[in-house]
């Protein structure tokens, strides 16, 4: 990269052009003309040294760096937008805009519960909910362009304070029609020949249910793997399979035309709540943590541990209640 400091006009441009697909809609976007456009992709492509576009004829497409590229540029125009929003609300007197981060399901599924018992005097008139992947979660915590956020484990890092964790039992899903819908538990070893829907992260919870899976001597015929439980239920509830995903989303939303039902094995889903290290917690971010706590225990058989000595991951156990599956 030539210089030190990337003008953040050309950022501008080329997530505009990302966005609109075009450089024409991303001048559009911008009321900027198209050959001043041109030109901002063209200098940033010379300020970090590669093709953020491939150019055929008047078409445009991001290169695999460029796709990276705009990852980065991302979280990096939404947390100067953010610290606009801070410096607005600090400038009128108001309380300070609130970011949070967590993953798909317990954004859509427990930061909803627990804003809405939060006293609202407490929360401003600007809050940001962002739906991340774990890993992005866990990164922008760490950077400080969210306050707070949830994230499935693992989580260590020495820039993040574990508020707390929260261990609750996986849960299969089944279309309502499905042959074992009638039965109260579910048995890994029936996955035995059907097609499992389950999540495609092999590092976080894909891996607990694969081995879950494997000591209980079932062979699954077919796997469609997704990065979001809200697809896996879905797919289910048109009898692509058999999801096994976290409880969060069941608990909290009506899921018509799908049966939930606990698993003769407990397969643990775990996950933390953390903040910046050496950040004190505002009124309003500690409000959102109580209330956090209390909304996670409203799904059936979790369990809260504190902080950084909750972080090991427990392997899969028989489950207690009704182990045939009948």
């Amino acid at each position: 990269m030539q210089d030190d400091v990337i003008d953040i006009r050309l950022l501008e441009a080329f997530a505009a052009v990302m966005s609109a697909g075009s450089i024409t809609g991303a001048a559009r976007l911008l009321g900027r003309s198209q050959p001043v456009v041109t030109r901002q992709i063209q200098d940033l492509e010379t300020d970090v040294g590669y093709l953020l576009f491939s150019r055929n004829g008047p078409r445009i497409s991001p290169t695999p760096k460029g796709i990276l590229f705009y990852a980065e540029v991302e979280r990096l125009l939404l947390g100067l937008k953010h610290i606009r929003d801070r410096a607005a609300a600090i400038g009128a007197g108001a309380l300070p805009v609130l970011s949070l981060a967590a993953i798909p399901a317990l954004a859509g599924g427990i930061v909803p519960v627990a804003l809405a018992t939060v006293d609202q005097a407490l929360l401003p008139r600007q809050v940001h909910v962002q739906a991340l992947s774990a890993e992005n979660v866990v990164q922008s915590v760490l950077s400080q362009s969210v306050d707070f956020g949830l994230a499935s484990l693992p989580v260590q890092h020495p820039g993040l304070d574990v508020q707390w964790v929260c261990e609750v039992p996986c849960v299969a899903c089944l279309a309502a029609d499905h042959p074992l819908a009638k039965r109260k538990v579910i048995r890994l070893k029936d996955l035995d020949g059907r097609r499992l829907l389950t999540m495609a992260n092999p590092y976080r919870l894909r891996r607990r249910v694969d081995d879950a899976i494997a000591r209980a001597g079932a062979i699954p015929a077919e796997v469609i793997d997704t990065n979001s439980s809200l697809t896996a239920i879905a797919m289910a509830k048109q009898s692509l399979g058999i999801a096994i995903v976290e409880p969060v989303l069941t608990s909290s939303l009506a899921m018509e035309g799908v049966v939930t039902r606990p698993l003769d094995v407990a397969i643990p889903f775990l996950f933390a709540a953390v903040s910046p290290t050496g950040r004190e917690l505002t009124p309003t971010i500690t409000a959102i943590n109580d209330a956090l706590r209390v909304a996670v225990t409203l799904m059936p058989g979790a369990k809260l541990h504190g902080g950084e000595a909750a972080l090991s991951e427990p392997a899969g156990e028989p489950a207690t209640s009704e182990r045939d599956g009948t």
